[in-house]
């Protein structure tokens, strides 16, 4: 029989899908990329915003449309959040967080009884994390590492942790391993991931962030990248032992959410601008050049237009590398939801073309400041015939004339020559991997 996969959300749901699939195909299921020509389908959902929402509806509702036949299997963040809703019934397997590497068995239930299948199991104070390990990713350039699960942090407007549960940790044997076999399958670059990666190791007693970073760098990987990083479990202790990792690369996306102390109080974040202002002295202290790259929100219920204009002066003051801004969505269940002060939608979307447009001069000016150097690339899956295309250490986008049919996996020195259109342009400079 074949499969197929869609995901939604974040690099922790690509990695579930990611050990879903492999478990599949150890089950005997050929994955193919069509949705409507498949025998299964499996939906990991994210419920993170209400057009999530409504994008996993459309979806399960165009596949059974097309393939009427298909057995349908929704899992992830919705329904563990949100339960068996209108929304997903006509799903045949509903599947929470806590048992995704149970699907190939559901399905194969499913396939022998011709019974829907319901399994949420609630999540308990003190569970472990699901044991998941991935030996592969195909045709994929970077392996991504899921290496802690939940978050304990409750901010005001965010549904996550009663999706995801508590805070947990893989153990730091199994980074290991499975960052050996990852490696071992060719993949130069491994990206270690979390829903609150910076509690990493809190529920072990003995562990923290900088020892799984530690673990990924003793593979055979050239690189190894840390994903999304909230900023209050982030000590200069756990930099400074980051900062003696060789393979680490040096871009941080660390969340800030908002730059106005009043604005981050009513969403029950940890820090105020005065600690993340120390934070980022810390990175760039300990990985000089380093790229910060962070998510922005805007339009959060009560927040003034001096709240605003004082969040958009902490974005230029810092000068990322980076800022994803998105106006603020309301969430069913949580804090903000509540609240009565909402910003009205054409404001919120206001405000982040405004914010968008302050974090241009930051990013503008870390590209720029690559011009004349030389820097290692790591190439992607070719695109385009007159160029190669990778990311560089600090995870800017590089393009060079073609010098051979492809480059996939190989790094290279480039001279960064030109930069335009949010990306650099250069030449290779030596003609094998360094």
């Amino acid at each position: 029989m074949t499969a197929a996969y869609c995901t939604f959300g974040c690099k922790v749901n690509q990695y579930e899908t990611d050990c879903i699939q492999e478990l599949m195909e150890r089950n005997g299921f050929v994955t193919v990329d069509d949705p409507s020509a498949a025998d299964v389908v499996v939906i990991n959902s994210c419920t993170v915003t209400k057009s999530a929402d409504v994008k996993l509806g459309q979806l399960l509702r165009r596949i059974k449309r097309q393939n009427p036949e298909v057995v349908t299997v929704v899992t992830g963040c919705y329904p563990q959040a949100h339960g068996i809703t209108e929304l997903i019934s006509d799903a045949d397997i509903i599947v929470g967080e806590a048992n995704k590497t149970a699907i190939p068995e559901l399905v194969s239930e499913f396939l022998e009884k011709r019974e829907k299948v319901r399994s949420i199991q609630p999540h308990k104070k003190g569970e472990a994390i699901e044991s998941m390990s991935l030996t592969k990713r195909a045709d994929k350039t970077r392996a991504i590492i899921k290496i802690q699960d939940g978050c304990d942090r409750f901010c005001s407007y965010c549904i996550i942790p009663f999706a995801r549960g508590r805070s947990r940790s893989k153990p730091i044997e199994d980074v290991r391993s499975e960052a050996s076999k990852l490696a071992l399958q060719g993949h130069r670059e491994l990206i270690l991931v979390g829903i609150n990666l910076s509690c990493y190791g809190e529920d072990l007693g003995e562990y923290d962030l900088s020892d799984a970073v530690h673990a990924a760098c003793l593979s055979r990987a050239d690189r190894v990248r840390l994903g999304s990083i909230e900023p209050e479990m982030l000590t200069e202790d756990i930099i400074k032992k980051l900062s003696q990792e060789e393979k680490l690369c040096p871009h941080f996306h660390l969340s800030l959410q908002s730059g106005c102390d009043r604005t981050l109080e009513r969403m029950k974040r940890r820090y105020n601008t005065d600690d993340y202002r120390r934070l980022i002295k810390l990175l760039r202290n300990y990985f000089p050049g380093c790229a910060v790259t962070t998510d922005v929100m805007v339009g959060f219920p009560g927040e003034t237009e001096s709240d605003f204009s004082e969040s958009v002066e902490f974005v230029k003051e810092i000068g990322f590398a980076g800022v994803h801004v998105f106006p603020y969505s309301e969430r069913e269940g949580t804090a903000a939801a509540k609240m009565t002060d909402s910003i009205p939608k054409a404001e919120r979307y206001r405000r982040a073309e405004i914010m968008s447009k302050a974090a241009e001069f930051g990013e503008e000016a870390f590209r720029k400041a690559h011009l004349g150097q030389t820097v290692s690339v790591l190439f992607e899956h070719e695109k385009d015939k007159d160029f190669h295309q990778g990311h560089t250490k600090d995870y800017l986008m590089v393009k060079v004339p073609k010098v051979q049919d492809s480059l996939w996996k190989e790094i290279r020195n480039v001279k960064i020559i030109s930069c335009k259109d949010n990306c650099l342009y250069g030449e290779i400079i030596n003609p094998v991997a360094d």
